[in-house]
C-alpha cells in the first residue's frame, strides 16, 4: 500500500522523528486506507519539502490546510492541531500531516515556499484561530477586518461575540 511505503520512506529520511503514524479511518484497509502523521513545528518545512519533492511521494498538491482547537478535548495534550491534506496527482495517494502547537503564541513555519496555494489557507487559519505562520509573505486577516482583535473559531471565543456586532446598524428588509 502506497501510504505505508510513504511512512517507511519518512522514517528512513528522518529516523530521529517519531511520526506517530495512524490510519485516518482505522476500519478501512487496502487502497482506501489513508495515513496521518505527526510532525513537530521545528521540522515541518523539511518534512513537507521531502513529501513534495521526493519521487516516491510526489505530493504536488496541498488540498487543504486547516486547524482544530482541542481546548477541553478529552486526553488532548496540545491546544491547536494544524492539519495539512496532501495529494499526489501522479501517484494517486494522499496523506495528512498534523502539527500541534500551544498557547500563548502558537506558531508554525509557512509552507508557501513549497505550495503557493497555502497563502490564503494560512491567512484563514491565522484569522480564525490565531496560529501565526512564520515566513508567510502576507500574513494578514482574510475574513475579518484588520481592527478585529480576537480569533472567532477558538473554543474560548464567546458564542455571541465580544460586542463587535453592536457597533453596526441592523439592516432590515424595510430599511434596505
Amino acid at each position: 500500500m502506497a501510504e505505508h511505503s510513504i511512512i517507511t520512506d519518512l522514517h528512513a529520511a528522518f529516523p530521529e522523528i517519531d511520526f506517530a503514524a495512524w490510519p485516518l479511518m482505522p476500519e478501512t484497509s487496502g487502497a482506501a486506507a489513508q495515513m496521518c502523521v505527526r510532525v513537530q513545528a521545528d521540522r515541518l518545512l523539511e518534512v513537507m519539502q521531502f513529501l513534495r519533492t521526493d519521487q516516491r511521494s510526489s505530493f504536488e498538491q496541498l488540498c487543504d490546510l486547516t486547524c482544530v482547537d482541542y481546548l477541553n478535548f478529552p486526553k488532548a495534550r496540545d491546544r491547536y492541531g494544524v492539519t495539512y491534506s496532501l495529494l499526489s496527482l501522479t501517484k494517486g495517494h494522499r496523506i495528512w500531516a498534523k502539527c500541534f502547537v500551544n498557547d500563548p503564541a502558537p506558531e508554525v513555519p509557512s509552507v508557501t515556499s513549497i505550495w503557493k496555494g497555502a497563502n490564503w489557507l494560512e491567512r484563514e487559519v491565522w484569522d480564525m484561530f490565531g496560529v501565526k505562520f512564520t515566513g508567510h509573505p502576507d500574513l494578514r486577516r482574510i475574513l475579518t477586518w484588520e481592527g478585529f482583535a480576537a480569533h472567532p473559531l477558538r473554543k474560548d471565543y464567546p458564542l455571541r461575540g465580544q460586542g463587535e456586532r453592536e457597533n453596526y446598524d441592523v439592516i432590515t428588509r424595510e430599511s434596505a
